[in-house]
């Protein structure tokens, strides 16, 4: 009988190498040119314009001359930080308002063989869709004093005696614009809320119900803490969200003066009325990109400290 002949190969002979993929490259080169041309060139000429002031025929190189105007100038000083504490009171406002909202209204939802939880979340998510200006238009005729539908509901319920033109008024305007921009994204966090509390296996929430936990303790002490990476994104995204997004709905509400008085202005509608000027005020495009690039070293340090400092400790579920 003939044992089997074993093929034998030699360490020394080259091994087959994998082939490339460049079909990975075709379908990337798209989404990458795009990008680059629409966010990263922009960051950029932003960063390198900040750098310089207007001259004679182009622009004359200053360093930094820049940011200190925009933080020491009393001209500039004042607008500035004037709209950066406005984002920081919309951030804050969102994160203890719009987010516990959400993840309550989510973990509602989550109820197994809830009646109507399509309907529901159609009717949460709905108003995201709409458009800025539509949402700003609507509210403005809702919010009216003298043809809007808020102070006869007010009456109605004997109440009319606390309505006030929010809008009109420096101490609610922000407020008020907050609550407005609260109740057209909320949709969003719950979405993802709502994903990730679908995403927790049955068998971990059938143990806890073995240990003796029902109820809301199911959700304290299991479902919440599996979702903290859940929470962490949505927090992150609140806050780039804040400072980049905020623009649209107060320009379509408040204008670019962002009144009364400055008192709903952002960041964004700073950047706006820097760059390309608005009403008596001249556009400054050094100055401008300067705004921009402040704007951008803000998100920033904001990702850099919730990278560094939360998502490393957050703690992800697999199952």
């Amino acid at each position: 009988m003939t044992k089997p002949s074993t093929i034998k190969t030699s360490a020394s002979e080259p091994r087959q190498r994998a082939p490339v993929r460049w079909y990975i490259l075709v379908f990337l080169a798209p989404a990458t040119l795009l990008y680059t041309v629409f966010a990263i060139y922009p960051i950029i000429e932003s960063l390198r314009l900040s750098l310089y002031q207007a001259g004679q025929s182009e622009g004359v190189f200053v360093g930094i001359a820049n940011y200190a105007k925009l933080v020491g100038d009393p001209l500039w000083a004042g607008q500035f930080w004037n709209a950066f504490k406005n984002n920081v009171v919309l951030f804050l406002m969102h994160m203890l308002i719009q987010n516990p909202i959400a993840l309550t209204l989510a973990a509602l939802l989550s109820i197994p063989n809830l009646r109507g939880a399509a309907t529901y979340r159609t009717v949460f998510f709905l108003p995201t869709l709409l458009s800025v200006v539509v949402v700003g238009f609507i509210w403005q005729l809702i919010l009216s004093p003298l043809w809007g539908v808020t102070p006869a509901f007010m009456n109605w319920l004997g109440m009319g005696n606390f309505f006030q033109p929010w809008l009109g008024l420096e101490s609610s305007a922000l407020v008020t614009v907050t609550l407005i921009s609260i109740w057209q994204y909320v949709g969003i966090p719950l979405m993802l809320f709502y994903a990730a509390l679908l995403n927790i296996p049955e068998e971990t929430i059938e143990a806890a119900r073995i240990d003796g936990l029902n109820g809301w303790w199911i959700f304290w002490k299991v479902k919440l803490p599996l979702i903290l990476p859940t929470l962490g994104l949505v927090g992150i995204l609140t806050y780039i969200g804040n400072f980049t997004a905020s623009f649209d709905l107060i320009y379509s509400i408040q204008g670019g003066m962002a009144g009364p008085n400055y008192s709903t202005d952002v960041m964004g509608t700073f950047l706006f009325r820097t760059f390309f000027g608005f009403q008596a005020q001249l556009g400054d495009v050094y100055m401008g990109a300067t705004v921009a690039s402040a704007l951008f070293f803000i998100i920033l340090i904001g990702v850099g400290l919730y990278l560094f400092g939360v998502q490393r400790r957050l703690q992800r579920y697999d199952h």
